[in-house]
């Protein structure tokens, strides 16, 4: 008779895994997007899919709650002001497992795991945030002929005590 078979404790003990569950789902709210094993996230996907569930209704028991699991306050704000309310329509089905392939060392399955309403940065922010930079650059100002003779002076200068030397 095989009892308590509920989940997989990826070859770790029971500490390794609560704190190992408990980073992984800090970040994915922090990032809103993991790249981990397939296992692992399937594992940190029932504990993040509880959590936004609490994370629709603020309420003080729901904060305490989520408190036990995530550490840092500013994430713990971030589920219930931003991902929460984002997922209020929603019936569950909050994060979502895209496979990317095979890791080289170990062949294992890698995934992304990520919330179900993450957006990719689009290039068009990309392409005005480079024009941006390139507007604040200032040109450089060009020599004059004077200049040019000058720095041209001073290279000669210095490679006439270097042939001397020889």
């Amino acid at each position: 008779m095989r009892n308590k078979t509920g989940f997989n404790p990826l070859s770790r003990t029971a500490a390794h895994q609560r704190a190992m569950a408990r980073n992984m789902v800090t970040s994915l709210f922090r990032f809103e997007r993991i790249t981990t094993t397939k296992a692992k996230a399937k594992e940190v996907r029932k504990a993040a899919e509880k959590l936004i569930t609490r994370g629709k209704v603020d309420s003080v028991h729901n904060r305490r709650t989520a408190a036990k699991f995530i550490q840092d306050e500013k994430i713990l704000n971030k589920l219930f002001t931003e991902i929460g309310p984002r997922m209020k329509d929603r019936n569950g089905g909050y994060t979502r497992i895209l496979k990317l392939g095979f890791r080289q060392g170990d062949a294992a399955d890698v995934v992304i795991l990520e919330l179900v309403d993450y957006k990719l940065p689009s290039s068009e922010d990309d392409s005005s945030a480079k024009a941006k930079k390139t507007e604040e650059k200032k040109p450089a100002a060009k020599k004059t002929p004077a200049k040019k003779a000058a720095s041209k002076a001073k290279t000669a200068e210095k490679a006439a005590p270097a042939e001397e030397a020889k």
